[in-house]
């Protein structure tokens, strides 16, 4: 009896059944707390987004979208998301940039490494006490700043505690953020890359305008996407900062749940967060796409 060795045999396909089926049971924890924390209630703030105080079905929440009051929170959000993603995504590959001439197994790569992961996730009420230790109206540097130079910082208005006094704190972690995500794939360029080219006779700039620049590119603009998210759905430090104004759609969400004047408008909270939702996927949608792309030179 002869055996087609193109046909897989009963033990393998038993052996493959066993692996996925093990396989499924070890992602189950994980599907559960997805389910749970990130399903469930992104579908109970899009479903209350359409219904009124009593549970009646409206449009009225929706419909709140549009006022000028809530159409100015995403504008702040989105513009002061963007630009603390370009700042912080440029400061961060050259960072990360930097770091590729050192040794990767030396004790600074080591020690930027472990600081941005520590920075990346720094934030909240620390992170607010820290700049108003540092830079607020009595601040360390703006007293010395005030008394040794004569300069002060506040002389136009208590800008720290508005909308563009956010720009510095999310700068803050969104420059440690951008290295842990870029770094990887500058790692990823190989040197045969940069031989070849000079073999063909190519200058350092010809390297980068047609291989380097090119292959990153994917990887730098999904970063940035990823550092845009990161800062539209950021709330503990403008609550913490802001406390007196709701300038961006997290602020707004929790003032409509806590607010006792919005009326007829009570579940408006989610409506803004369907605003949210609708501009997050976007972002990670586009996101993904170019990972996937990215993907094809760090393999």
């Amino acid at each position: 009896m002869t055996v087609d060795p193109r046909r897989p045999s009963r033990r393998g396909s038993r052996r493959r059944a066993g692996s996925s089926r093990a396989a499924a049971w070890g992602t189950a924890p994980f599907a559960l707390y997805v389910a749970l924390f990130l399903a469930l209630p992104t579908a109970i703030a899009i479903g209350t987004g359409f219904v009124d105080g009593e549970g009646a079905p409206t449009l009225d929440n929706v419909a709140a979208l549009a006022d000028p009051y809530v159409l100015s929170g995403f504008s702040t959000s989105l513009w002061l998301s963007a630009l603390t993603a370009v700042v912080g995504a440029v400061i961060g590959a050259l960072v990360a940039y930097a770091l590729i001439g050192t040794d990767p197994n030396g004790a600074l790569r080591a020690s930027i490494d472990s600081a941005s992961g520590v920075l990346a996730q720094f934030g909240g009420v620390m992170l607010a006490f820290a700049f108003v230790a540092t830079i607020g109206i009595q601040g360390l540097v703006t007293v010395l700043l005030r008394d040794l130079v004569g300069v002060d910082i506040f002389a136009d208005g208590v800008w720290l505690y508005e909308a563009p006094g956010l720009v510095l704190p999310y700068v803050y972690f969104q420059v440690p953020l951008m290295i842990i995500t870029f770094l990887p794939a500058l790692e990823a360029l190989k040197p045969q890359w940069a031989e070849a080219t000079a073999t063909l006779g190519g200058t350092a700039r010809d390297f980068w305008w047609r291989v380097g620049i090119p292959v990153l590119a994917p990887s730098f603009l999904g970063s940035l996407l990823l550092l845009f998210a990161n800062a539209f759905s950021s709330f503990a430090t403008a609550a913490a900062l802001t406390s007196q104004g709701q300038s961006i759609v997290p602020l707004q969400i929790r003032a409509a749940l806590t607010s006792e004047t919005v009326l007829g408008r009570e579940n408006l909270a989610g409506a803004l967060a369907l605003g949210m939702i609708v501009v997050m996927a976007a972002v990670m949608g586009l996101y993904a796409l170019l990972q996937r792309r990215a993907s094809r030179w760090q393999r």
